[in-house]
């Protein structure tokens, strides 16, 4: 059986579909992110004057896993960057290549926005995404460090 996908923007009228997959993705990582947050994220994303966007992937019509990226500039090149800050696919629908069609689609419209590279962060653990990672780019080499400030 063939299983089409489709890649789109989620829409405001999306939350309900897009809710358990946000609570799977920050359940993986095991983080806690209050409703407050969810809600002022799902809100930014669909805010024109907020640089930050979601695309989801749909199987059959239903939500299966969703990325969001967004733009910035760069001290390295005049263009902007695109740092793609979450990648999700549900567990049930992991193989169906929706994971690589997000990828691709956040690279289109990076070029779309003449940005100059895309880039993402994964943990360390996360050898599933990573043996698609090492599929679609290459390992920069460089090690993220994290200092909370409140």
């Amino acid at each position: 059986m063939t299983i089409t996908l489709t890649i789109r923007p989620l829409l405001p009228a999306d939350y309900a579909a897009w809710l358990p997959l946000w609570a799977g993705y920050n359940s993986f990582y095991r983080e806690t992110v209050s409703d407050h947050v969810t809600t002022t994220t799902w809100q930014r994303l669909h805010d024109p004057l907020v640089p930050m966007f979601i695309l989801g992937a749909f199987a059959e019509q239903q939500l299966i896993g969703f990325s969001t990226y967004q733009f910035q500039v760069s001290t390295w090149s005049i263009g902007p960057v695109c740092y793609l800050e979450d990648l999700f696919t549900a567990e049930s629908a992991r193989g169906l290549g929706a994971g690589s069609a997000l990828i691709a689609r956040v690279a289109e419209e990076a070029r779309k926005a003449a940005a100059s590279r895309l880039y993402w962060v994964t943990h360390e653990s996360n050898t599933t995404a990573q043996s698609l990672y090492n599929r679609v780019a290459h390992k920069s080499g460089f090690i993220q460090y994290v200092r909370p400030l409140a």
